[in-house]
């Protein structure tokens, strides 16, 4: 069975180098989801020597830094998803639909150090709009994959949460976030 660990972005917190001393389990795959900030980019890969992928690259700036310092730190490529506002909300992060498809083209074109493995949306938190949500990023993967020349099947879609991970998988996607169901809900903060 394949395991992996999420480290949501309370690990971008002050007490990030700290939380990053304690032993994680090497056998466990990390991914990182959550606004990334660039200081915390070399804590992060130098702390979690196993973190595979970081699920929310939204911005050029966020995809420099990262190949930069895992090229500093010779470590192998690692795995990136651009993350889509699909929702339109304030208080989400990521990159606007219309952006996806240069944004993906850098992380592929201008990042060696990166490995541009798909996308990555967060829903509406009442789900009244996911189908659309879900809709859209699929639509985005689409033109994705045609400019870059790539096939559906190697293009993420990492969509869906506790709330309405059925739909999400119905709609294609091949990651889903189920930390509510399994932990227990959390109540997150607004963007300011």
């Amino acid at each position: 069975m394949r395991v992996i660990g999420l480290l949501e972005r309370t690990m971008c917190r002050r007490s990030l180098r700290r939380r990053l001393r304690l032993q994680l389990p090497e056998d466990i795959e990390w991914h990182f989801i959550g606004n990334l900030q660039s200081n915390k980019v070399k804590p992060l890969l130098t702390g979690v020597p196993n973190l595979v992928m970081v699920e929310s690259v939204d911005d050029e700036k966020i995809a420099n830094m990262l190949d930069r310092v895992v090229g500093n730190i010779g470590r192998k490529p690692l795995k990136v998803l651009v993350q889509v506002n699909t929702s339109g909300e304030e208080s989400k992060f990521g990159v606007e639909p219309s952006g996806c498809v240069g944004l993906a083209k850098h992380v592929k074109e201008a990042c060696s150090n990166l490995e541009f493995s798909g996308l990555m949306t967060i829903g509406m938190a009442d789900y009244t709009s996911t189908p659309e949500n879900f809709k859209m990023l699929a639509k985005c993967r689409s033109e994705v994959c045609e400019e870059l020349g790539i096939p559906e099947e190697q293009c993420e879609l990492s969509m869906g949460m506790s709330g309405d991970f059925e739909l999400a998988i119905e709609l294609g996607s091949t990651n889903v976030r189920i930390g509510s169901t399994i932990f227990g809900a959390r109540e997150y903060p607004k963007k300011k």
